[in-house]
């Protein structure tokens, strides 16, 4: 049992910055991928970033050098730090984490979700 909770969203202008923390709690379970996503009003749900436990990370086109996904093993937490923010940026951020709790059993997570608004 893994539970994700998210914080940090909120509202920004444009050109600022927000840092989105997830948190991870529970169990006897190990992190593989941690990913951001993000749905915005009327669109599909996207694929923003992501990081593996071997530190390579990914990131959607439209954020490349915008924004860094990170992790903190310790803490079991990731975070998403955006810059230069856009409106087109606006939209509910979700957590996702990739968990193994056994050689056979591997679920996926998601976080409750965060609101990022970006308007001037």
């Amino acid at each position: 049992q893994v539970q994700l909770v998210e914080s940090g969203g909120g509202l920004v202008q444009p050109g600022g910055s927000l840092r989105l923390s997830c948190a991870a709690s529970g169990t006897g379970f190990r992190i593989n991928v941690m990913r951001w996503y993000r749905q915005a009003p009327g669109k599909q749900r996207e694929l923003v970033a992501a990081a593996t436990s071997s530190g390579t990370t990914n990131y959607a086109d439209s954020v490349k050098g915008r924004f860094t996904i990170s992790r903190d093993d310790v803490k079991n937490t990731v975070y998403l730090q955006m810059n230069s923010l856009k409106p087109e940026d606006t939209a509910v951020y979700y957590c996702n984490a990739d968990v193994s709790h056994s050689i056979f059993w591997s679920n996926d997570y998601w976080g409750q979700g965060t609101q990022v608004t970006v308007s001037s």
